[in-house]
């Protein structure tokens, strides 16, 4: 089938099943790249955005930094990055963030360019005009976080609300609460269900409107599973659950963040980048996947 002919085949496939036609939907690997640094606080990567072409990324550490670059590809697959630029995050007054101030772990960037970061050590979320700017602090959700397992994902849906939820719900049978900002509060009206080990690490909109959550589990020396869900979102509820990816233990490193974009053919791709939590043992790594139906 000549290119031409599938691109317009795919873009089809996705107008029917974004019209309510059903449409049993998973991912699909595609290519994945390990990469390496001489940057000295290299690692600990725990949140992705990507352009909508796919092509410049941004993310964060929990060592207080933040990361841009481009990826390169061959055939579509993920062959390198270039462009790097690492920066460090500044707190209210200017000044780099210290000690557990730097843990930043959800990161979701309006269409106007404004960047905001979920921080789990002080359960803060702060907002930056650039990558080297001061924060500017928004008001916290409130709720009973617990200690290092707080607020990992953060999203913004196309009108700049954001979402953010905490990686712990205090109980096995209870649902994560799902916070979102706008008109300057937050409500916590959404919740997202729990089910098995799988503890949401990342978030973010496709460009379908859903809203894609990144989950991983711990399964003990086999290492991380990996569990990607998508939603629609009703006025106050998570609905038309998708389950497009679990993995096995140590099929993947530790993926925390999350990235969804279309192609130029207008098939959706799901970046995902992993911490590697400073350990020698580990890697970070891009991992990239296609919706397929």
């Amino acid at each position: 089938m000549r290119r031409r002919a599938r691109s317009q085949l795919a873009l089809v496939t996705l107008a029917l099943c974004w019209a309510g036609v059903a449409c049993a939907q998973s991912l699909e690997f595609v290519s994945r790249f390990t990469w390496t640094s001489s940057e000295p606080r290299f690692g600990g990567f725990s949140s992705l955005e990507l352009t909508r072409d796919g092509e410049t990324f941004v993310t964060t550490t929990d060592k207080g930094l933040i990361a841009q670059g481009r990826i390169l590809r061959d055939g579509g697959r993920i062959r390198g990055l270039d462009n790097l630029r690492f920066d460090v995050l500044r707190n209210a007054q200017g000044a780099a963030l210290r000690s557990y101030r730097t843990d930043a772990e959800g990161l979701a960037i309006s269409t106007s360019g404004e960047i905001f970061i979920s921080f789990e050590g002080r359960h803060d979320i702060a907002a930056y005009s650039a990558a080297d700017a001061p924060a500017r602090l928004l008001p916290a959700p409130q709720w009973g976080f617990q200690k290092n397992s707080s607020l990992e994902a953060l999203a913004i849906d196309a009108s700049g609300t954001l979402y953010t939820m905490p990686e712990r719900s205090g109980d096995l049978n209870r649902p994560f609460p799902v916070f979102r900002f706008r008109n300057g509060r937050w409500d916590s009206a959404l919740q997202l269900t729990r089910k098995n080990g799988f503890l949401p690490v990342g978030a973010d909109f496709g460009p379908d409107g859903r809203l894609y959550i990144l989950e991983r589990e711990l399964t003990g020396l086999a290492g991380f599973a990996t569990r990607v869900r998508s939603f629609e979102i009703a006025r106050n509820a998570l609905t038309d659950e998708k389950i497009l990816l679990r993995t096995t233990g140590g099929t993947h490193d530790n993926l925390e963040g999350i990235a969804v974009w279309a192609s130029p053919e207008g098939v959706i791709r799901v970046t995902m980048i992993s911490d590697d939590n400073f350990r020698f043992f580990q890697r970070t790594e891009l991992v990239e996947y296609r919706l397929v139906n």
